[in-house]
């Protein structure tokens, strides 16, 4: 009997969810691109990857709201394109949400470590696994429901972080030294610009795993649209928002490459005693907790889709009493604990175990961002006749602008960092031999579910 998972979210939940996947962003990450473009340049590649994500998820949404798959963007590429296409975008995704998640448990344990400086990161970053693996096993709805408050008082602690660092706020301080390699614009500040776009697209990565709840969502051709295109409107404005205030703050190179900037940068203002401080250092916590219980839950989703459609092993799909995919949770959460014991072990390009995982998270939403916007314009020819509750305004302007810049980022990104392009490709291949050695496996699995032809 084929598994289907049960509609039981609203707007508010979806919007929570779209919101609380990315919000880790605005607590860490972001500050790796001051390293590589200064604060300036970083100003310029975050403007570029806000234009391209709020065109993507304008038209994104199109393809969310008429295909509602828990495979999301392996839905729309493979009734787009067939298997290959499926193949392509649902094991990119895969690999975007099974590696955001070590990063910013480590950021979880780092956050940590500034209120108990004798607990190991690593130890906390596995903890939170434990638990919010547990937590998502016990149903979507109270999975979701927890989502959204977490996600609502992460909004909360950002307002006010930006509150209590505006009165100290200096633009010399922002503007100091904000070129790359260079006091004035440049060649160094232009490739610094490039060189920092996995840790601008860090401020919006998984927003398109609301997609992966849409099965699993109430009314999904009305309450997508809307979850999705507030939920960009509500990101941009933060990302913007805490990255001038935090770099305003006072000298901004302390905070470039750590994994708890906002912490350090209202040091910098209220000291290492305040009141606030601790208050950040703790409601802060929930925005990272908003986005790792987020991605485990869009993981998930995505191996159930995978499995179900006979790309990956049937047992995959299997859901338990509360109507959840533990073996997939599981599964997504030993490969990310295993990453997170890679660090010192592993080193790819020189980089941190957060920014190695960030670049290699980063790699495979290109793909799939990509491969989305080429589903769209494909589904607009061969399927004029399909239902679309919500249509991409600005069409084909809109998408072709989302289509460009993602593949402006992915030259970037193979240009920069061509060790994690590798091993990106590697695993690409891999899910692709497996393909190949398995055609007997997706003929087994139910027509309508194969196809996402609901």
């Amino acid at each position: 009997m084929t598994e289907k998972l049960k509609p039981t979210l609203g707007t508010l939940h979806l919007w929570g969810i779209a919101v609380g996947l990315v919000i880790s962003g605005e607590y860490f990450g972001w500050s790796y691109g001051w390293g590589v473009a200064g604060t300036l340049g970083f100003l310029i590649t975050t403007a570029l990857v806000a234009l391209m994500y709020t065109c993507f998820i304008f038209s994104f949404t199109e393809l969310t709201a008429a295909i509602p798959q828990a495979g999301g963007p392996f839905a729309y590429s493979r009734r787009a394109f067939g298997d290959t296409g499926g193949l392509i975008a649902g094991f990119a995704t895969l690999i975007e949400f099974v590696f955001a998640p070590p990063a910013i448990a480590m950021a979880i344990g780092s956050y940590l470590n500034v209120q108990y400086p004798g607990l190991d990161p690593k130890i906390a970053a596995v903890g939170a696994y434990i638990v919010f693996m547990g937590l998502n096993c016990l149903g979507v709805k109270l999975a979701a429901t927890f989502e959204l408050f977490v996600t609502i008082l992460a909004v909360i602690e950002l307002l006010v972080f930006m509150g209590v660092v505006a009165p100290d706020f200096s633009i010399a301080n922002f503007s100091a030294n904000g070129w790359a390699g260079s006091e004035t614009f440049g060649l160094d500040a232009m490739t610094g610009i490039f060189a920092a776009i996995p840790f601008a697209i860090w401020f919006f990565l998984a927003i398109e795993g609301a997609a992966m709840a849409a099965e699993e969502a109430k009314n999904p051709k009305r309450t997508i649209p809307v979850a999705y295109i507030t939920g960009i409107l509500t990101l941009v404005a933060l990302a913007i928002g805490v990255m001038v205030f935090a770099g305003g703050a006072g000298n901004w190179q302390e905070l470039s490459g750590i994994n708890d900037p906002l912490p350090q940068a209202m040091k910098m203002v209220v000291g290492n005693n305040s009141t606030w401080l601790h208050m950040l250092v703790w409601i802060g916590l929930f925005g990272l907790i908003a986005s790792f219980h987020g991605i485990i839950l869009g993981y998930s989703r995505q191996f159930f889709a995978l499995s179900r459609a006979g790309y990956l092993p049937a047992g995959l799909s299997k859901l338990s009493g509360f109507k959840t995919p533990q073996r997939a949770i599981f599964t997504g959460g030993i490969i990310g604990i295993i990453a997170i014991f890679s660090d010192g072990v592993i080193n790819l390009q020189g980089m941190s175990l957060t920014a190695a995982m960030i670049t290699m998270a980063v790699f495979g939403a290109i793909v799939m961002y990509i491969m989305s916007m080429l589903s769209l314009f494909k589904l607009r020819q061969s399927e004029p006749e399909m239902e679309r509750s919500y249509m991409a305004p600005g069409y084909p302007v809109v998408p072709a602008i989302a289509l460009a810049l993602s593949i402006v980022c992915l030259i970037a990104m193979v240009w920069f960092n061509p060790v994690i392009a590798a091993v990106f490709t590697v695993m690409m291949l891999l899910g692709y031999a497996y393909f190949r050695a398995t055609k007997a496996q997706r003929e087994e699995a139910t027509p309508e579910v194969a196809l996402a032809s609901e």
